[in-house]
């Protein structure tokens, strides 16, 4: 499981939005992460070019990943909240899947396919009027 050197983060705080009263409208509880993956030390060419077309979406004008959190009240919850979300997110984005075996279809599931198709040609061909 890889996890983002912290040193190569950049963080920044501001305020949250939503209901929350004098809390909100004071603390600066909001976390904002951004990680330019391209610069970082720790990962090869080939995982930083599968990181830019994974998430894309996600990326800001820069190139860099950017994640927020502001579901706690505490910038230290909201900070921790949004490393994970961000490991997360690039461990699924480096996951690779392993290439599917083709099978062969079993000779007995042919048989029986080529079974039930003669019966249907059967069935139809005594529907029709015979012409004499």
């Amino acid at each position: 499981m890889f996890r983002i050197p912290e040193s190569e983060l950049k963080f920044t705080f501001s305020r949250s939005s939503g209901a929350g009263g004098q809390n909100v409208n004071k603390v600066e509880s909001k976390a904002t992460i951004r990680w330019d993956f391209r610069q970082s030390l720790v990962l090869s060419e080939e995982q930083k070019q599968r990181l830019e077309e994974k998430l894309e979406n996600r990326l800001n004008a820069l190139c860099e990943l950017q994640i927020s959190s502001q579901k706690n009240r505490f910038q230290s919850r909201n900070r921790i909240a949004a490393v994970g979300i961000m490991n997360q997110l690039v461990n699924a984005a480096l996951k690779t899947e392993p290439k599917r075996k083709p099978t062969k279809t079993p000779r007995r599931i042919k048989e029986k396919r080529l079974k039930e198709k003669q019966h249907q040609s059967k069935k139809k061909e005594s529907r029709r009027v015979k012409d004499y």
